[in-house]
């Protein structure tokens, strides 16, 4: 199997570098006796991909430093241009069983997780157990309920305990909402809390790993039925599972697989091109360009604040700087010192170095050993295999030792256990003639990953997902985006982000229709002759859009001109904060978008396909609902809403929904006409059913701009008309509140004052108390950055607000810009039927 894959993915001859690898491997794979294993994740994988459409899968994490892995499509890093190690994934010291993680769609893993349940059997095959402890939050809610306190009490405990940190003590959080901390019922439920944290509240599934056995499971292991349906599980959790050395396969959900293959076909069904994971175009120029601008929005690993901050600093331009960028923003380089370093020597700021042994400067060649390890990253180790191959040349470990060296890096926060590494490791060092200031430096890098950090391996598999989202969004952003809102919930952005980006990127947006929409997102041609063509659900071209009254109502939200080409303009740059250079040239489009549609500048518009929004989008809107308007739609073109109800058998719960979003308009105009419409249909007696009515139809005034973006909010999360900001532009005016544009164009170090939507809040772990806040208004994004005793003094205006003022300063630098905030503002009274959410992490 593996020789026949290797051909397969070599067909003009296999590498001969390759080839001694995989005879390597073999032989360990042997001597260990785990080829049952290979053979298993194979299978898994192989039957995947031969469904009916296939599932999108890829192995990761460490068995990407597999040769073997690779031939069998279990993964796929090319091992000819990776730096492979793999004792990382196998060896014989390690005496423990491989770990295989495979990614596969998420909305499509329960169908692979049957078939593992089919093929060997619920007694011999079963999921492995997490253990949920106790945290402060859910500790509080329980012991709360056990004190006998009400459910909105409840309910303010437990924010109470999600917003404390060191520069909150729960005492001041507990004060902020109305308790008395010194109460006796207060001081009690505290000190339970506090002694509750970590204890084991319940036994929850693992994402995805599996325990397949010879034997059926319950003679080793206990097991019972799972809450869900058709899954067991043992009631071990992993790290009991790996101490018995039991084999784990790891069948793991990742929405970006959904979104790619959801985006595969819908270029295949519009556009007749074949594509998947391997046959993405490589090294496409513009697609870095517009990574290097931090034009990442839902793009992969590399759309988060941190990221996009750092992408225009590294400058990624070919593969392996992705590689990089998926693994520097994590704790691990970033605690250890390595990120500042790495970026200074890219940007030839600082010299690069590479320290020699005694016997190197003795032969005064110039050589080094540890060259050889980290050149591709400049001299510092960014990997966990580099950590693992420089301790065996600077201090003589071997692989195996070096492996155990990295399961004590893991560990070591928890457990402690790297001093005797800091010995065998110094002494070694020192014996082979290093510096003592070099130990002192490596010791601290190997420290870092204690925090978390990436095998190369891993890195590289995310990487080629954040290259292939990055190149579809780059040349297919409505295909990109109508994908992403039918994959969702993932990523790090809501359904609002998504689509205000892609407007900026000339992506026409289309509201949901009865009289078009299918349950997804869709996209669809051009309009023609009064004919508007179907999303890629159906095949045929749907009847004459129906007219009616909604001719004499503009939706400001439907297409009034050319739509929009399905690919970017080269000179769209970034959602994020632009680089200086693009501002210069004026490349990056932070203008207002038209004010009466909501959308891009038309002067960017051509005939190609537009996004029309699905019934999903509406909150709380049935997929079952929609598959019956779907279906009596196809049979004939709906009459009006009357039609619409009697055909779709629409309770008054689904009427008030879809007029409540404006989804009627086609049939009986704007929302309040449409509400009115609906409300009033009901199934007519028969006996008086045929009687003639001669009552003249009421006709109520349409709602004014701002209510009908406040009831896009209300109903959907987003608008496709006016930004919110813009309704009020007046009033932040007068309080002297710059739009983004004329922030992002002022010069470092200037004072300003802003204000926005809040649409992500980050508080990084790593990042001692600094929230990140990014903000958005009607002509761009702002990101800013509250530093922990502003964070703390005005914490309740910071995760409160969803209007934001800031007044702060703008900072300039190395091409990212940002507003350091001194002062924070709620101005929710501005707009305070917004019901807008944010995205935030902790």
């Amino acid at each position: 199997l593996t020789l026949a894959g290797a051909c397969r993915r070599w067909p003009q001859g296999i590498p001969a570098g390759v080839s001694r690898q995989l005879e390597h491997e073999f032989v360990l794979i042997e001597r260990l006796g785990y080829e049952h294993f290979f053979l298993t994740v194979e299978d898994i994988v192989r039957w995947a991909r031969a469904q009916q459409p296939p599932i999108l899968c890829q192995g990761r994490g460490s068995s990407a430093n597999s040769a073997v892995c690779y031939c069998l499509g279990i993964t796929a890093v090319d091992p000819e241009h990776g730096n492979l190690l793999f004792e990382r994934f196998l060896s014989i010291e390690r005496d423990e069983p491989p770990d295989i993680d495979v990614d596969f769609e998420h909305e499509r893993r329960e169908e692979v997780i049957q078939y593992v349940f089919a093929k060997y059997g619920r007694t011999r095959a079963a999921l492995a157990a997490t253990v949920i402890r106790y945290r402060g939050k859910s500790a509080a809610r329980d012991i709360g309920r056990v004190l006998g306190l009400a459910e909105d009490q409840l309910d303010q405990l437990s924010q109470a305990y999600a917003h404390t940190s060191e520069d909150l003590p729960i005492a001041d959080s507990l004060r902020e909402r109305g308790f008395d901390p010194q109460a006796p019922v207060m001081r009690r439920m505290v000190g339970l809390v506090a002694q509750l944290r970590g204890f084991p509240r319940h036994l929850s599934q693992h994402v995805g790993g599996f325990v397949i056995s010879e034997h059926p499971l319950h003679t080793l292991v206990p097991v019972e039925n799972a809450a869900m349906a058709d899954r067991t599980i043992i009631q071990w959790d992993k790290d009991d599972l790996e101490s018995l050395k039991l084999l784990k396969v790891d069948c793991l959900a990742l929405g970006m697989l959904t979104c790619l293959r959801k985006c595969f076909d819908l270029v295949r069904m519009h556009e007749g091109r074949e594509l998947e994971l391997a046959t993405v175009p490589q090294d496409d120029e513009e697609t870095y360009a517009m990574i290097r601008a931090a034009d990442t929005v839902g793009v992969f690993q590399i759309e988060s604040r941190a990221q996009m901050s750092m992408l225009p600093r590294l400058r990624p331009a070919v593969f392996y700087d992705l590689v990089v960028q998926v693994a520097i923003v994590r704790p691990g380089p970033i605690q250890g010192g390595m990120v500042h370093p790495y970026l200074r020597r890219r940007q030839q700021l600082e010299a690069i170095d590479y320290p020699q042994s005694a016997s190197e400067r003795a032969a005064g060649q110039g050589e080094s050993q540890v060259r050889a390890v980290l050149e591709r990253t400049l001299g510092v180790p960014i990997f966990q295999e580099q950590v693992m191959k420089l301790v065996e040349v600077v201090a003589g470990f071997t692989p195996g030792q070096a492996d155990e060296l990295r399961r004590a890096m893991a560990a070591w926060k928890r457990k402690g256990g790297l001093e005797p590494f800091r010995e065998r490791i110094r002494d070694g060092m020192l014996a082979n003639g290093y510096e003592e200031s070099y130990f002192e430096r490596i010791f601290e890098q190997i420290k870092g990953f204690g925090e978390y950090g990436f095998p190369e391996s891993h890195s590289a598999s995310f990487a080629l997902l954040a290259y292939a989202s990055s190149w579809l969004k780059c040349h297919h952003p409505a295909a990109f985006t109508c994908a992403l809102l039918n994959s969702l919930p993932m990523g790090f952005y809501g359904p609002a982000q998504l689509i205000r980006d892609a407007q900026r990127h000339g992506v026409r947006v289309l509201p949901v229709d009865v009289t078009i929409s299918d349950w997804d997102c869709t996209l669809e041609a051009p309009s023609e002759n009064g004919h508007c063509r179907s999303g890629f659900s159906r095949d045929a071209l749907l009847q004459p859009c129906h007219q009616g009254i909604a001719a004499d109502v503009p939706f400001v939200g439907e297409p009034s001109g050319p739509m929009l080409s399905d690919r970017a303009p080269k000179s769209i740059a970034a959602e994020a904060a632009p680089t200086t250079e693009q501002q210069r040239s004026g490349s990056h489009r932070s203008h207002e978008t038209d004010q009466r549609t909501g959308q891009g500048d038309p002067a960017t518009e051509n005939k190609a396909f537009a996004l029309r929004l699905g019934f999903s989008r509406i909150s709380g809107f049935a997929e079952a609902t929609a598959q019956r308007i779907v279906a009596a739609r196809d049979a004939q073109a709906f009459r009006d809403v009357a039609d619409l109800v009697h055909r779709a058998g629409l309770n008054a719960g689904e009427r008030a929904r879809l007029a409540d979003a404006d989804a009627l308009r086609s049939l009986s105009g704007h929302r309040h006409q449409a509400r009115w419409d609906s409300a009033g249909i009901d199934q007519p007696i028969a006996v008086i059913a045929d009687a003639p009515l001669n009552e003249e139809a009421i006709r109520l005034a349409a709602p004014s701009l701002r209510r009908d973006v406040m009831s896009d909010y209300a109903s959907q999360g987003f608008t496709l008309r006016r930004h919110p900001l813009a309704l009020v532009r007046d009033a932040l005016d007068a309080r002297r509140m710059l739009r983004a544009r004329d922030v992002l164009g002022s010069r470092n170090g200037r004072r300003v004052r802003c204000a926005g939507l809040v649409t992500v809040r980050q508080r990084p772990g790593t990042a001692k108390g600094v929230t990140f806040v990014t903000l958005e208004d009607e002509t761009g994004i702002l990101n800013v950055i509250v530093w922990a005793a502003l964070a703390s003094s005005q914490r309740r205006v910071l995760i409160e607000s969803a209007v934001l003022g800031v007044e702060g300063e703008l900072q300039s630098s190395e091409g990212v810009q940002h507003v350091i905030a001194h002062r924070l503002l709620n101005l929710d009274a501005l707009l305070p039927e917004l019901g807008a959410q944010s995205r935030d992490f902790h």
